[in-house]
């Protein structure tokens, strides 16, 4: 099988977002960076289906130099091979997204075979747009589901299973197809020494820099919500705070 698996590199799940002084861009100079958790998972999906099936991974990012780093991340945990897209480190919509990264996909496919299978995550854990895969499936004509818990090829079908309130959907997609998975869907494993040592010497191919094309959107000025804080209240200790308690549970309407 020959694999795609497309990534993004977004600031680390937790950490306190900052915005410069227009309120236009992310302040990076404090953050660190990773893959998306879903996308983190179809990279793992990725390598499962090949250790299975045989063949090659490949991942493509769009997205500033810096991205490398999680490439390389990539190829530590066994991907085969990566490439970059570049650009100047600005925030794309995802019609433009989207456009390069299919144009990419078809220069790699004009250079070798059709991917059987391009794997997104769901959703990035930045943006949150749930389109970048969907537009990419449409621009290549390829039959893309999303939401995806389980996967596993057979002969020329790919079979997803999407969770639901019931038990589980389950889709038969010809190949070569698109699928989003969510995370959960397997266990990411971590980097192994030879897997780190073949990251650092691995050449990872640069392309660009792009230019974005078709955008449907312009940005004005990001927004950070307000803080939810919490507060934590002593009552009291040991048998004295027993009438404090009668009192917040009469308070918060628990007792008849």
């Amino acid at each position: 099988m020959r694999i795609l698996t497309c990534v993004k590199r977004v600031p680390a799940p937790g950490a306190r977002i900052n915005l410069t002084e227009d309120q236009r861009a992310i302040d990076a100079r404090h953050l660190s960076f990773t893959v998306s958790p879903h996308e983190e998972c179809a990279v793992e999906e990725g390598i499962r289906l090949r250790e299975a099936n045989g063949g090659t991974v490949t991942v493509l990012t769009l997205g500033p130099a810096e991205s490398d780093e999680q490439l390389r991340y990539a190829i530590s945990v066994g991907a085969d091979t990566a490439e970059l897209i570049l650009t100047d480190g600005e925030e794309w919509d995802p019609q433009s997204t989207a456009n390069a990264l299919a144009s990419r996909i078809k220069d790699l496919e004009a250079e070798g075979q059709a991917f059987d299978l391009i794997l997104f995550g769901n959703e990035s854990a930045d943006a949150g747009g749930y389109q970048v895969g969907i537009r990419v499936a449409h621009l290549l004509g390829r039959p893309i589901i999303t939401g995806i818990k389980g996967l596993q090829v057979e002969q020329q079908t790919v079979v997803a299973r999407r969770e639901v309130e019931s038990g589980f959907e389950v889709y038969r997609l010809p190949l070569p197809a698109v699928v989003a998975v969510k995370e959960g869907i397997n266990l990411p494993r971590y980097p192994t020494l030879p897997g780190r040592l073949k990251a650092k010497k691995a050449e990872v191919a640069n392309l660009g820099p792009a230019v974005g094309i078709g955008g449907g959107l312009q940005m004005r000025m990001l927004r950070t919500p307000k803080e939810q804080q919490t507060v934590t209240t002593v009552l009291g200790r040991g048998a004295d705070a027993a009438p404090a308690v009668v009192d917040l549970l009469a308070e918060l309407g628990l007792l008849r």
